[in-house]
């Protein structure tokens, strides 16, 4: 019994990296597939819940002193939780009597929690209802939405504050993920999860206020290193989102693919962070509209200001250049694979 149970348990190990590129590829389909049918999966059952949750108690519990050696402590340890959760996926997902199907599904449920496409332009949606009605209301669920002081913002500059975390999302929400999943092939999954990790510790510590300054030093700092080649990408699949997005944009004004390049080009530094102007400039030109945070930065200052049906344009915008980012993370996981076997 201890022989066979060893012998399951060596077979697992050695099965769970022997990958081929159709099981990599119909993980991949299938969690966009999950992502745009049914949305986020329950809290309770979420992993990424799971991260934040195990974040918010270390970080309850960070001392007065030393506060940057526990947060790179803190950090280490919600990134171990989290690539130990998906190594353990991988593995029974790889165990011999899991039908090859089964596997492929318990994958895919886990890698669609590490990115979001619906969930990103979701309350975008409820938010231009809102605003269509009642400003001081859009101003108090924006607050959910963004990270700046909402309650004087007017028309234009809600529109802006949602379509700039829409694009700024793209990235850190889905390219990112989906990136490391590519790149890392077997070990795609946890490389995923390391990233979603990361990125959970940087939006619940990664501040540069007082308290967060020093406890989240590490978060923040290994948070834009991991992002910095997906930003840098980003416009190239953003123009491409764009000329497709022409074809579905229905009654929706038309976007300006060429225009979105050259702005992520020129304006990318306008914001704080070294990763984010990238995609904003991109869908700014792309949509050809001006974005604006008060007192911190614009972009695209010769383009008009947002209105409220650009909401609606930058969620077909983001839609269509998340699942081109599936299909192109599909092709070079073939293309990779073609090449290893052979060269």
């Amino acid at each position: 019994m201890v022989i066979e149970l060893s012998e399951l348990i060596l077979n697992a190990l050695i099965n769970t990296f022997t990958f081929t590129s159709t099981e990599l590829v119909l993980v991949l389909i299938l969690a966009v597939l999950l992502d745009l049918i049914f949305g986020e999966p329950p809290a309770a059952l979420h992993p990424v819940v799971w991260i934040g949750k195990l974040t918010g108690f270390l970080k309850e519990r960070a001392p007065k002193n030393n506060r940057k050696l526990y947060g790179i402590l803190m950090a280490l340890t919600v990134i171990a939780f989290s690539v130990s959760v998906a190594f353990a996926v991988v593995f029974i997902a790889h165990l011999e009597f899991v039908p090859f199907f089964v596997g492929v599904s318990i994958q895919a449920l886990f890698l669609k929690a590490s990115f979001a496409i619906k969930c990103m332009v979701q309350p975008a949606g409820e938010i231009q209802k809102i605003l269509d009605k009642d400003i001081e209301t859009a101003r108090q669920e924006l607050v959910a939405y963004v990270s700046r002081d909402t309650s004087k913002l007017d028309r234009n500059q809600i529109v802006s504050a949602v379509t700039e975390s829409i694009s700024e999302n793209y990235v850190d929400s889905l390219m990112s993920p989906m990136f490391f999943y590519v790149i890392f092939g077997p070990f795609g999954l946890p490389a995923a999860y390391l990233f979603k990790a990361v990125s959970t510790l940087d939006s619940m510590v990664g501040y540069k206020t007082e308290k967060y300054l020093r406890l989240g030093w590490f978060s923040a700092k290994f948070d834009d290193l991991l992002n910095w080649i997906p930003a840098r990408l980003s416009p190239f699949f953003i123009m491409a989102g764009a000329a497709v997005s022409n074809l579905f944009k229905g009654r929706l004004e038309k976007f300006s693919p060429v225009e979105g390049l050259k702005l992520a080009f020129k304006e990318n530094k306008a914001t704080p962070s070294p990763n984010s102007g990238w995609p904003m400039a991109a869908a700014a030109g792309a949509l050809r509209v001006r974005f604006e945070k008060p007192n911190t930065y614009v972009i695209g200052d010769g383009y008009r200001k947002p209105e409220p049906p650009d909401i609606s344009r930058v969620s077909v915008l983001i839609i269509v250049t998340s699942v081109m980012t599936g299909i192109v993370s599909c092709l070079a996981i073939s293309a990779v694979w073609y090449a290893v076997t052979f060269i």
